[in-house]
């Protein structure tokens, strides 16, 4: 593209841009900000957690939770040595209006923030901003009950039981399938599955089968009979409930990545670039990860879009596009157009017979986690 087409496409593209950023997803209206901490936690603990996630007891609802709050969901899903003894895992949450549902995780073994982020969506929540973590390594497998608990306090809205047991399920299903496939497969797994069975509306277990199989030979997977039996059940439970399926695409294309094409991702670190962070993510861009301790296992839902905007700006800047539109933005801000009017014109006929010529021519953990000390 020309210095000349340049210009005349890209202030209409900046007022979207600086609108776009004075317009960034917001908390819902009415709601509050909602901290849980672990009962077993020490008071040192539970400062060094207000610390984490970047707020004060004086600026947040805090609830405590008990290994008897997780008990009411996870026994007869989980196992006892999942559900543990003792509750550690604590949790910051932020609804909002828009954006899907964003995850950050500290110091939690068993469970990712995809996981959690899936997870929520099964109990119905759809926008959310969710810090979850421990000061010490915990499986996290509770972390979920302090969530929903956390979200219907700072939305003020009740979630089904049905669907918050089935979140449950899904999570220990997921945590499961992880210690064979790995983390990341057994997310992408049950993802796949559950937007098929939710977007097609499949009921039928013999179609939800098929579902699975498909999916697990998208990943080069081999499932036991075990493992198939009991992700059909969940996806059977999944199916009885109506889903947003566009509030279900968001918060999984977050997960993946999937933000958007190349020229929205590319908007994206452009507004960034300009206006700041422009990821979203809201309470999660306050954590203190020093907080924690320098071997703090940190994992975010926002890596992802950060990542493939970042591909983004890697491939403008590889076909000469970055700097161009960058310094076009400069000029508008800082540069004398009389100045340089000359060698703008110059520059622009340069830039003419190159795209002519282009068209005509031819890219101390041990104690603390849940196997070895019925902690979560």
């Amino acid at each position: 593209m020309s210095m000349k087409k340049l210009k005349r496409v890209l202030p209409f593209s900046l007022a979207i841009i600086l609108a776009s950023v004075s317009l960034p997803v917001t908390a819902l209206a009415d709601s509050a900000k909602v901290v849980t901490l672990g009962a077993n936690l020490s008071d040192e603990q539970k400062a060094s957690m207000y610390k984490y996630f970047g707020t004060s007891a004086d600026q947040v609802d805090t609830i405590e939770v008990t290994n008897t709050d997780e008990r009411k969901y996870m026994e007869g899903i989980a196992t006892e040595s999942q559900i543990g003894t003792r509750t550690y895992s604590c949790s910051y949450v932020e609804p909002t209006d828009s954006g899907g549902i964003q995850v950050k995780v500290a110091n939690l073994t068993f469970v990712t923030s995809s996981m959690i982020a899936s997870t929520l969506l099964t109990s119905g929540v759809e926008n959310c901003n969710v810090v979850a973590g421990s000061p010490i390594e915990v499986s996290g497998t509770g972390a979920l009950t302090g969530i929903m608990m956390a979200y219907e306090k700072a939305s003020g809205k009740e979630l089904s039981e049905d669907q918050k047991a089935t979140a449950t399920e899904e999570l220990v299903t997921t945590g499961d399938l992880a210690k064979d496939l790995g983390q990341d497969t057994a997310s992408d797994l049950i993802n796949d599955v559950k937007e098929s069975v939710i977007e097609d509306k499949l009921t039928d277990p013999s179609d939800i089968q098929d579902a699975i199989s498909d999916a697990a030979d998208k990943q080069g997977i081999t499932l036991t009979d075990d493992q198939l039996a009991k992700i059909t059940s969940l996806m059977e439970s999944i199916s009885q409930y109506d889903y947003d399926v566009k509030a279900l695409k968001k918060t999984l294309d977050n997960l993946d990545g999937k933000s958007g094409g190349f020229f929205s991702n590319l908007w994206s670190s452009i507004k960034g670039f300009f206006g700041g962070d422009s990821s979203g993510g809201g309470i999660i861009n306050n954590t203190d990860d020093a907080a924690l301790g320098n071997d703090a296992i940190i994992d975010s839902t926002l890596d992802a879009v950060k990542t493939k905007a970042n591909d983004a700006v890697n491939q403008a800047k590889e076909e000469g596009l970055w700097d161009k539109i960058v310094g076009f933005f400069k000029d508008l801000f800082g540069g004398d157009d009389t100045e340089n009017s000359d060698n703008t014109d110059s520059t622009d006929a340069v830039e003419e017979n190159t795209d002519n010529n282009t068209d005509t021519g031819s890219t101390d953990n041990n104690a603390d986690n849940d196997t070895s000390t019925n902690a979560e």
